[in-house]
């Protein structure tokens, strides 16, 4: 995947924003103000993805690519390396199910804003 496509996937996902909060490396993208995603956009080798729990561990042990979150939060994050060996449309995957992992984790009231913005998944 690269760097275009992933950014591009991102920012077309209802509630979508992006930023730099830590430094001017690592570009996060966040639905309604959280985290789903980060990457470096100077090495775009590796996202960082939420994850549920149970199924980090089963991804990790499945795909050598898969590794602990880089700097996170090892229980609820991956990373995904991008060495050819995991299909882009797998890692879209990945990416939709981190934002929908964040999304069914925010506050009611922020869910139903978020329910409110137009849809943009146009993938």
């Amino acid at each position: 995947m690269d760097i275009e496509s992933f950014h591009n996937f991102c920012l077309n996902l209802r509630g979508v924003s992006q930023e730099f909060p830590f430094d001017n490396r690592t570009l996060v993208y966040k639905v309604m103000g959280k985290m789903f995603a980060l990457a470096d956009v100077e090495e775009f080798d590796s996202v960082n993805l939420k994850c549920n729990p149970e199924k980090a561990i089963e991804l990790r042990e499945r795909y050598p690519a898969v590794i602990p979150g880089h700097h996170m939060h090892k229980k609820h994050w991956n990373t995904v390396i991008f060495d050819g060996s995991i299909s882009d449309n797998l890692i879209k995957d990945w990416i939709l199910e981190s934002y929908f992992l964040v999304v069914s984790g925010l506050p009611k009231k922020i869910r139903e804003e978020w329910a409110r913005l137009p849809e943009q998944i146009n993938q």
